[in-house]
């Protein structure tokens, strides 16, 4: 169900469709996660005229910087993955960092891109922006109807914000911007630091240090009961180039696989693939989060994009890149 003042259509008739591959495509954020991955793709896909920036070259919190950046570059699409990330520990310790940092960034970015005309724009948010209880698969329309997972909660604000910002410029300017909520994502590029990462990298990190150490058991927050829906990068990379060029409405998608496993199968599954034959056990005083949270993709489905890559073809190619990457990993 849509909200009713989102309804309105912008004022000019606007059909998404096939992105011109030789237009300025500024991606926020190029070496995260989520945007080298989208840069991968788009390299693939034949676009020319890419553009980046590291945030020793571009500070995303510095407003004037960002309007100079934007003003020269003219990027015609964007793709907003700029964001400071991390798991539990992180989000729980520094509450203050993760809503001040992501909201600077979002606002300057978004406001740069109205200002020079940016025709398509992506906002990446994340699933940890419906409720802590929301009833599962999670709809885009359960937004604001419970209280958040208090762990992340300052984040989550940041991305509704960054949402309703996308859906401020549609109603106001006409813009054609869309965001995009991803479940857990993982794979190349990720952040594999003992206090920065989320869980599947995590895992990796502290089956595959069992596995060299010869240590005989690993140790793992939580109860390992909680579910979680885990979505390789690249397929989230797809499905945002789908999007941009198939979907054009004020409603966030959510993007992900539509199946989820528990902590526990999902640290088995990485047992095996790195090798580990110890015992793993659970330490139950550290905090299991949110109980479930798995995302309803009826709407990804309806644009016509589903995933392709299962989690242990998506474990083992992480674990790879794992191995190939050591000496450079993000800590």
């Amino acid at each position: 169900m849509t909200r009713p003042d989102l309804a309105t259509p912008a004022p000019d008739q606007f059909t998404p469709g096939r992105l011109d591959r030789d237009a300025p495509f500024y991606i926020a954020g190029h070496r995260g996660l989520a945007g080298s991955a989208m840069w991968r793709l788009l390299e693939a896909e034949g676009f020319t005229n890419l553009i980046g920036r590291s945030s020793v070259e571009l500070d995303l919190k510095d407003r004037a910087a960002v309007f100079a950046f934007f003003e020269e570059a003219k990027p015609r699409y964007v793709v907003l993955a700029a964001a400071k990330v991390g798991g539990i520990m992180a989000n729980n310790t520094y509450p203050v960092d993760f809503l001040s940092e992501n909201l600077q960034v979002q606002v300057n970015v978004i406001d740069a891109a109205l200002a020079v005309d940016v025709e398509r724009l992506l906002f990446l948010g994340s699933s940890c922006i419906y409720p802590r209880l929301a009833p599962q698969p999670i709809t885009e329309d359960t937004l604001l109807t419970g209280y958040l997972e208090p762990t992340n909660d300052a984040y989550a604000i940041a991305k509704i914000a960054g949402i309703f910002h996308i859906q401020a410029a549609r109603r106001q300017y006409g813009k054609h911007w869309i965001s995009a909520m991803p479940t857990n994502l993982y794979g190349p590029g990720d952040n594999f630091s003992p206090q920065g990462s989320h869980v599947l990298p995590a895992l990796i990190q502290r089956y595959d240090t069992a596995v060299k150490s010869g240590a005989t058991t690993v140790t793992n927050w939580g109860s390992g009961t909680p579910r979680r829906e885990f979505m390789h990068v690249d397929d989230m990379a797809a499905a945002f180039l789908h999007l941009l060029e198939h979907y054009d409405a004020p409603e966030q998608v959510n993007v992900g696989t539509g199946k989820d496993l528990t902590i526990r199968e999902i640290a088995e599954t990485i047992a095996r693939v790195v090798g580990f034959t110890g015992e793993t056990l659970w330490d139950t005083s550290k905090p299991d989060g949110t109980p479930q949270k798995l995302l309803d993709v009826s709407k990804l489905a309806d644009a016509g994009w589903t995933a392709r890559i299962d989690l242990e073809d998506g474990v083992r190619s992480t674990v790879d890149w794992y191995h190939e990457h050591l000496a450079t990993l993000r800590r």
